[in-house]
């Protein structure tokens, strides 16, 4: 951790968290780190909130991969993607100095909306109906077209998202050491006219995803890329794929996946 000294601190500007994060920042300082208001000239990147607010600090730092990002939380409980509880300052700083960290490195998927932008996504990328009306798309691995789906929508998550929305519709847990992405199914409509496989699937890093929105008034649904939203009219076709880059996260050697897994599911 010697040669990372510069750190930008992501937070939601308010008296009550500033009062808390104070603190941090001191201690930050009197040991040799500098405090950067630039994003782009830091090398350690930290989110100061919940995993929320984690996701919100990848995305508005651009997903970097030439920089290490931590979550810190504020409340006093770890978090999927906090590894750090902000009132454990002498700890934090320790471990750092004292090189007692390991690094952690997350997959994450590309979404393409017709061609307009590739969105980088480190949880998942979800679609779902915009109005009382059940919401048809093609499934189309590689160039199989797998299923056509009818139901209120589908999620496509990372290993590490596969703990948030993914889990809530039953979709497995995946080891963030396999670089995979997962589709899940959200209220699919299945009788003896229309069928879908009915459960999630999980696609290799070669794989390419195709989502043929069919136009039934539903060219408009509402996709959501990690905790944001993406307002894109007449939607006809979304291609994800697992991207290249990583994101490299902070973490205390005894605070594995797993270890979160445990603590916050059981």
């Amino acid at each position: 951790m010697t040669e990372r000294r510069n750190i930008y601190y992501d937070y939601k500007r308010d008296p009550e968290l500033l009062a808390k994060a104070a603190p941090l920042f001191e201690a930050s300082e009197r040991y040799g780190f500098t405090i950067v208001n630039d994003y782009r000239k830091a090398n350690i990147i930290a989110s100061i909130g919940d995993d929320g607010a984690f996701l919100q600090a990848v995305r508005k730092t651009g997903f970097r991969d030439d920089c290490l990002y931590m979550g810190i939380s504020i409340k006093n409980s770890l978090n999927m993607y906090c590894d750090f509880k902000i009132e454990d300052i002498p700890s934090m700083i320790l471990a750092m100095l004292n090189e007692k960290l390991e690094v952690r490195r997350y997959p994450l998927i590309e979404v393409s909306v017709d061609g307009q932008g590739t969105f980088p996504c480190l949880n998942e990328f979800s679609i779902r109906s915009s109005i009382i009306k059940t919401l048809v798309v093609d499934v189309i691995v590689d160039d199989l077209h797998l299923e056509t789906f009818r139901g209120d929508g589908l999620i496509v998550a990372t290993p590490t998202g596969s703990t948030a929305y993914n889990k809530s519709v039953n979709g497995s847990i995946v080891d963030p050491l396999l670089s995979c992405m997962q589709v899940s199914e959200v209220a699919s409509n299945n009788n003896n006219r229309y069928r879908t496989l009915g459960s999630s699937f999980i696609l290799s890093s070669d794989r390419t995803l195709t989502l043929r929105v069919i136009q039934e008034g539903n060219d408009h649904p509402t996709m959501g890329m990690d905790n944001e939203a993406l307002s894109i009219r007449h939607v006809d076709k979304i291609k994800i794929s697992l991207s290249d880059k990583k994101i490299k996260t902070l973490k205390l050697k005894d605070n594995s996946f797993w270890q979160k897994v445990k603590r916050t599911f059981l």
